[in-house]
């Protein structure tokens, strides 16, 4: 694929080759990112985030930064015209003139591809509801293969919120590449849903449900953890019946391989113990910080500034 103006809004858009290939940009530009520090100049990113972000936002913003180019958008929506009754679909007309790239999150699934239809300029998901986070999984796969050296034949837990969790989605999908196992750790109401599971099965990949994490915390070469998210049930009474569900601490050693990995979207709430944070096997605080040569990389390519 020829990133050069092309839209980021599923994982699926990208082949084995093109995330391989990003992946390579990103560990050229992580050896060295002052290289890179002009060339974005003139280059203008939009921002539209209709969902609260810390990472996400403040890293592509860091990204454009330190490649020399600007910044425009919100992250608060009743700072634009939409709080006036403008539709998205004017807004995004209206902004895809002022910018070279926006990058977007929107809390309603298949929002931000719709947003693309209206855009002059490249549109990237920065996520879309309970659907999908492509950069994120962009981002977990360059840690993951940073940290272990390969993507091939892992066995990757995921636990908490599978069934709203977008980076779960979007991750185990992108992994279909690389032959893995996946461990789905649940409850029932937060499974993964099926048609995710119809997806692996037509690809012939190996998974295993399973509620209890320890049952299967040994076989793991990954553990991705993902926090229960409130914001997504329709009532507190849904969300109080499987709130806390899973509590890592550090005894958590105890039953992992020392070389695993324990990755983390974040942010976290009370599934994860700051005692955790001791193991050397969690790394998503250095997950979270490789948004920054990822991102970095994203622009670059999609800007045509980087091949």
């Amino acid at each position: 694929m020829n990133f050069e103006g092309q839209h980021l809004l599923a994982i699926g858009d990208l082949t084995k080759e093109d995330l391989l290939k990003v992946i390579e940009v990103a560990g050229e530009i992580d050896k060295d990112m002052e290289k890179y520090k002009s060339l974005l100049n003139g280059k203008i990113v939009s921002t539209l985030f209709f969902e609260p972000s810390t990472r996400t936002r403040m890293s592509f913003q860091a990204s454009m930064e330190r490649m020399g180019g600007s910044i425009i958008g919100f992250s608060d929506v009743s700072t634009s015209s939409l709080q006036k009754g403008e539709s998205l679909p004017d807004t995004i007309k209206i902004i895809s003139g002022y910018c070279d790239v926006i990058v977007m999150r929107h809390p309603e699934a298949g929002s931000v591809a719709k947003a693309a239809e209206d855009s002059s300029v490249p549109v990237i998901n920065a996520g879309d509801g309970p659907n999908e986070h492509p950069t994120q999984t962009i981002l977990d796969l360059y840690t993951i293969m940073k940290e272990k050296g390969t993507l091939e034949g892992l066995k990757v837990g995921f636990v908490g919120d599978l069934r709203f969790g977008r980076t779960v989605h979007s991750l185990a999908m992108a992994l279909t590449h690389f032959n893995p196992e996946f461990y789905f750790i649940s409850p029932p109401s937060l499974a993964m849903p099926e048609k995710y599971l119809q997806e692996l099965i037509k690809k012939g990949i190996k998974y295993r449900q399973e509620e209890d994490l320890l049952k299967v915390s040994k076989e793991l070469d990954v553990l991705y953890v993902t926090r229960i998210q409130k914001e997504r049930f329709v009532s507190p009474e849904e969300y109080a019946k499987v709130k806390g569900i899973y509590k890592l601490d550090k005894s958590l050693a105890q039953h992992i391989k020392e070389d695993a990995k324990i990755l983390h979207p974040l942010p976290r709430v009370d599934e994860m113990n700051p005692e955790l944070d001791e193991l050397p096997q969690s790394i998503y605080f250095q997950q979270a910080h490789n948004g920054i040569p990822v991102r970095m990389a994203l622009l670059g390519l999609v800007l045509g500034k980087l091949k």
